[in-house]
């Protein structure tokens, strides 16, 4: 019987991690076993699963993917009778070992034509949030936990690589394990070629930003959610480019109201949407891809958190969808979040067509990450122990959600914002003129109170005089409320802070 030795389930834990391409849907007419099987044959065609490497425990999916453990025996059982999973007594269940992928490398596809388009007059504009202080702050990760034996032998060992210089495009160990973690954590399955080592994500963004601008001589236009993150359209803006708002809801950006011959570049974040939470679903992710293959888009996929999701696996990334030599997905990651912000390194992944005129500009402007810090991570991916870390924080943070649940529940008007994920927490306020004035006096106390809040409404582009985009429709209503993070304090701090909180928000 599946998962019934102790030795089975003691290496479930090195497994490798499957993260589905769509969640498995209960009112389809396929069985859920059958919808599991078909999406687990096709990670192993695709190469995210391979020969000989161990599949999760049914127990231990099932329990991901909210199905009875009998879903996943029938799965497994379907696909060890067709020959792409094996199982042994003593050695688990398995990709078979001499199965050969059946996916054939994708084609060669023409890169779309650049052509130049008249220059736009207006520059867009930006305001950068401001870094606030205190146990609240949105973007401020815990950063405490990582000091364990794994992280200081790998400094150690870094230490004596100190007099050694990185190649520009980056450590190619620290690329081939940050590929071979995008796979087993992001269902993402691309070379190390494919890798350059960025000093996070806002240095991999004007790293895209100058090699496109480069190559059509003239300011470009970048579409930014709206909401969204209020940094990286900052550093568009302070690269000379004009900064378009586009539409977004409960689900990610609206794919449905994307506009025709406008933009150049587009900034997503299609895994978990900030500050909003939502992901996009994947009929949204397909339309966005088609949308910018048809007029020449490229998409940057900022991958800020997405890892630290508290419920299930974390989901596959955009570019897991993208063709690898002609797509159109450069996707940013960062180990500010889920490590530390001190580090200041992360990394971008782009198909073959785009590192075309992204590795030349890397190459002139020089690598911005030192060996020491490049060795160092490169050790403590290897050892598996960023993953188990990883695994860690997000009970930490699941936690946390839930004491914020908790601490700020039967405040009348106020509603914490149901998330799946991530640093932060959005606590709404209402969308109506008593909403603006509660959300103005509570960012007023808490501020006040060095509780470090955000106000939920400045994370609107259009306030900031972004432009709008003919077909995008006309602006949304801001939301109001507060924007706080997780992960800025200890715990006893964390809850203290959460009370004097609720005290801001019941005399608002």
């Amino acid at each position: 019987m599946l998962d019934s030795d102790p030795r089975t389930r003691a290496r479930s834990a090195r497994a490798a991690s499957l993260t589905l391409s769509a969640p498995l849907d209960r009112t389809a007419d396929a069985p859920l076993p059958v919808q599991l099987a078909a999406q687990i044959r096709d990670a192993i065609d695709r190469a995210v699963l391979r020969p000989g490497e161990s599949v999760p425990a049914t127990r231990e999916l099932g329990r991901q993917l909210g199905v009875a453990r009998g879903v996943v025996v029938a799965a497994y059982e379907q696909l060890i009778a067709e020959g792409y999973l094996s199982a042994g007594h003593g050695r688990g269940t398995t990709v078979h070992p001499e199965l050969r992928q059946a996916m054939p490398p994708a084609p060669a596809a023409r890169i779309p034509a650049q052509e130049p388009r008249p220059v736009r007059s207006a520059a867009g504009s930006s305001r950068l949030a401001p870094r606030l202080p205190g146990p609240l702050a949105p973007g401020m990760p815990i950063s405490d936990a990582v000091d364990r034996p794994a992280w200081r032998a790998a400094w150690r060992t870094a230490a004596a690589r100190a007099h050694l210089a990185a190649p520009e495009l980056g450590d190619p160990r620290l690329r081939a394990e940050i590929a071979e973690h995008l796979r087993r954590m992001r269902g993402t399955a691309r070379d190390a070629d494919d890798v350059i080592v960025t000093a996070g994500a806002r240095e991999g963004l004007g790293l895209v930003l100058t090699a496109l601008g480069t190559t059509r001589g003239r300011a470009l236009a970048v579409g930014v959610e709206d909401p969204g993150y209020p940094s990286l359209r900052g550093v568009a803006a302070r690269h000379g480019a004009q900064v378009f708002a586009l539409p977004a809801d409960s689900d990610g950006l609206d794919t449905a109201r994307l506009p025709e011959g406008v933009l150049d570049l587009v900034i997503v974040t299609p895994s978990h949407q900030y500050p909003l939470g939502g992901s996009l679903p994947l009929a949204r992710r397909r339309e966005l891809l088609d949308w910018a293959r048809r007029r020449g888009v490229v998409i940057v996929e900022d991958d800020y958190d997405s890892e630290l999701r508290h419920s299930g696996s974390p989901l596959p990334t955009l570019a897991a969808l993208d063709d690898p030599v002609a797509g159109a997905v450069v996707l940013l990651g960062t180990f500010s979040q889920t490590i530390a912000p001190a580090l200041s390194a992360g990394f971008l992944l782009a198909p073959a067509g785009l590192r075309r005129v992204i590795e030349p500009v890397r190459e002139e402007l020089g690598g911005p990450v030192s060996t020491v810090v490049q060795t160092a991570l490169a050790e403590f991916l290897a050892t598996g122990e960023l993953r188990r870390h990883t695994a860690r924080m997000r009970r930490r943070y699941a936690i946390r959600r839930e004491l914020v649940g908790e601490r700020l529940a039967g405040i009348p008007g106020v509603r914490v914002r149901p998330t799946h994920g991530g640093l932060h927490a959005v606590i709404e306020l209402g969308a109506s003129a008593g909403g603006r004035e509660r959300e103005a006096a509570a960012v007023r106390r808490i501020e006040q109170a060095g509780l470090g809040g955000a106000s939920l409404e400045r994370y609107w582009q259009r306030r900031d005089g972004a432009s709008s985009v003919s077909g995008a429709g006309g602006p949304a209503a801001p939301q109001h409320g507060i924007v706080i993070g997780l992960g800025g304090a200890d715990e006893a701090e964390f809850d203290r802070a959460l009370r004097r909180f609720r005290e801001i928000l019941e005399t608002d």
